[in-house]
Parts: structure tokens; sequence; C-alpha cells
């Protein structure tokens, strides 16, 4: 079997499906797949819609049938489909059921592995059970914690079966000839085409890939680890983490960024616990602090600054990244020359005394969020948001996919679109 580029349309708006499908193939996709998102939101009338627009390509319903597969093969199969997708983890039934429906109509099972333990001898099972398609998958939500990659097993479960191997999970431009390499024949690709502006060129990349055997760049889709942190929250803003965290995290409104526009913070807290007016801790943890740090200081909200330009200046040449205050921050016009990112609660121009109350590295509250020694800070103009670090590489993966998506609708609606009848808030508002 040559090589084949599958763009799954993992969207929820048909009419957004039908727009990327036509790019996609423009650009040299070769199969369209209703993905499940779509057939959730749509019903099976997106496969009658894909494959009347769309009547010369093989479409795949990403049903992820579980029980019933009779049943649920026929549905898709009338409905226009040419392949349908049946989970690994289902019973030998369902799948056995779901083949002879298939044959039925003259369409064809693909067996999904996703979560599946033992993938090899599933597979195996799956071609005696007389599937048509095996696919390796690495589901979206897996990808997002940074781990596992279709690469590890492809040539394993290649060797093992006698019919075509289809592989999904994060694949772009750059890993697909690497998946064909190791045996595989279909390769899925979803947000690494749909998630661009644009999207011809996104298909086109994959698929010379495929055909050369030599990887391109793409930034899009990249995952994360957790030595790249740095360097994809500073690709993000707030906002898109605040909505990949569902808005967990945020700093109330009362933390402010005081010094300036376009400042962007990253880095590890660093966190400060003082008294009122008492500005020896937080100066004193700038010795503490490392490269990259962010200071963070629970100063229970007061009014009398505990940070001023001398210690953004102390910071600035230690290599601290930037400094959150519960409490008050004075001497802003000398921070904002220095260009040292400052965020607080209140401005005041007099200080308090140093006499060393509070602690450094401890648990604290600041701006209403628990901040603890190791966990991301991220401030813009928008406010700040903390991460903690055991959800750092999901969240920083969550919140990139965030940002990625919105390039696509920022797309349509340069194309004459406005954000309501893109996104289709009217039909999609909440039934009550």
């Amino acid at each position: 079997m040559q090589p084949v580029l599958q763009v799954a349309l993992d969207l929820m708006h048909l009419k957004r499906a039908v727009e990327i499908a036509r790019e996609s193939l423009e650009g040299g996709a070769d199969w369209i797949e209703a993905g499940t998102p779509l057939i959730k939101s749509e019903g099976a009338e997106c496969l009658r819609v894909l494959k009347k627009e769309f009547p010369g390509h093989t479409l795949v319903a990403d049903m992820k049938t579980m029980d019933v597969g009779a049943f649920e093969v026929e549905i898709a199969a009338k409905a226009g489909a040419n392949v349908v997708t049946v989970l690994g983890l289902s019973d030998d039934g369902t799948i056995s059921e779901s083949v002879m429906t298939a044959r039925k109509y003259g369409a064809a099972v693909m067996l999904d592995l996703i979560n599946v333990p033992d993938k090899v001898a599933r597979a195996k099972r799956a071609e005696e059970l007389g599937v048509s398609y095996i696919c390796l998958h690495v589901g979206i939500d897996e990808q997002m914690k940074g781990e596992g990659s279709p690469l590890d097993v492809v040539s394993e479960v290649a060797s093992a079966i006698n019919i075509p191997l289809a592989v999904a999970g994060g694949i772009t431009s750059e890993t697909a000839p690497k998946m064909i390499e190791r045996g595989a024949s279909i390769i899925i690709v979803g947000g690494g085409i749909i998630k661009t502006g644009d999207v011809r060129g996104a298909a086109k990349a994959v698929k010379d890939s495929m055909r050369s055997g030599k990887g391109l760049p793409s930034i899009l889709s990249r995952k994360y680890g957790q030595e790249e942190l740095f360097e994809a929250f500073r690709k993000v803003s707030t906002c898109n983490i605040a909505d990949a965290a569902h808005k967990r995290g945020v700093m109330d409104n009362g933390i402010k960024l005081r010094t300036g526009h376009g400042v962007k913070m990253v880095g590890r807290a660093l966190t400060v616990q003082t008294t009122k007016g008492d500005w020896a801790k937080p100066v004193e943890a700038i010795d503490r602090a490392k490269k990259g740090d962010v200071i963070v200081v629970d100063a229970g909200g007061g009014e009398i600054a505990v940070w001023g330009e001398l210690a953004a200046n102390s910071a600035l040449i230690k290599g601290v990244a930037g400094v959150v205050i519960d409490g008050a921050a004075r001497d802003i016009d000398g921070i904002v020359e220095l260009g040292f990112p400052c965020f607080s609660r209140h401005v005041s121009p007099h200080a308090g005394e140093p006499k060393g109350f509070g602690g450094i590295g401890l648990e604290i509250v600041c701006g209403g969020q628990m901040v603890r020694t190791g966990d991301w800070v991220v401030g813009d103009e928008s406010g700040v948001i903390v991460i903690p670090q055991e959800h750092a590489v999901e969240l920083a993966n969550r919140s990139v996919d965030v940002l990625e998506r919105e390039e696509r609708v920022r797309e349509e609606i340069k194309r004459g679109g406005t954000l309501s009848s893109v996104m289709q808030l009217e039909k999609w508002e909440q039934v009550k």
C-alpha cells in the first residue's frame, strides 16, 4: 500500500470541517476523517455531507465503537463512510460483528489501539477477526502529558501483522517519514494541519515529507517536555494558560503589572513570606534566587512597600525573572526604566523597616492562590497565573494547543467571518 495522508477533522462545527477538508485535499491529503468530536456534535449527517462534498476520497468515520458494533458500523456505512473505527479495548464479539456488517455495506474496519496494553497481541487477534487496518493511536490527553509516541512501537506492530498500519498522535511533517520508515502506511494528522491558518501549506508539507522521506521542520503541534517548559510558557499568554487550566491558578485582579507595556515574565517561583512593610526577606531572597526565578511575596496585602528600585536592580543583575507582591512596591518609575517585571497589589512611596520576620521557600498564598517554591509563574499585561510544578508539562502543552487553535479561527475571521459566526455561537448556546 502506498503511504496515505489522512486528515483528522477533530472539530465541533461541520461548516468549518468542510472548508478545512477541502483545503487539506488541495494540499495533498488523500483520506478525510470525520473525527469523533465532529460525529458527536453533528451526528451521522456530517458523514453524508462530507461524502457528497468529496465523493472521490476515502471517508473514515472515527466512531470509536466499543459496543453494538454491527449497529454503529451500519449507521456510519449507510451515511457514506468507507472505513469505520472500532476500539481495540472492545470485546472480540464487537469486533467480529463490526467486520461482518462492514463487509455487508462495502466498508472496512480500522481497529484503534488507543490505551490497549499489549498492542502487538491485540493487533494480531484483530487481524484474525478480519479487520482491514490497525491504528496505533496516542490520544491527545496522553500527548499533553508529554508521554508516549506511536514511534515507540510502530516497527514491532508492523512486523506482527499483514494488513496496513495507521499511526496517529501528534504527527507532523517532521515525524511522518520516521513512521513510514518503520512500517506505517497511513499517516493520520489532525492538529498539525487543521490548527494552522494555511491548511493547504500544512498538508502539502506533510505529504512532501512522506514522499521524500525527509522530515520538514514544524513548530505546530510540537509537544514540550520538562526541559522545554520555559520555551513553551514564553510562547503563550496568561489568557491561553487560564483557558487551558479552566481558570485555575489565576491571581486575583488586584495583582497588576506596574512596569510598562509588552512586559512578559516566566520563571519558577521562589516564595517569600513577610509582614506588612518588612522588606528584609524579600530582599534576602534575591541572594538565594537562581537565574530565571520569580520572587513571589506574601506581604499580607499591606500598603507599605516591601520592594523598590534598588531591589529590582539587584534582582536584575542576579538574573531574577521578576517579582510578584501581594503587598506594595515603590520606585515604579525607576523599575520601569530597568525593564524589570514587577507585579503588585499596591503602589506606595513609603517603605517599612527590614525587621526580618517571615521566611523564604515556604508555602504561601499570593493573590488568592497557593504558591510553592518550584511552581511556574507567568505574568503579562492580563495578569499573573501560577502553574503547579507537577502539572506544568500538561498545562504547557494544553496552553500551546489553545494558542494554535486560535490561529485557524483568526484566519476565518480575516476571510470575512465574525467570531460569533465562525464559532456558530447561537447554535451552540447551552440548552436549558
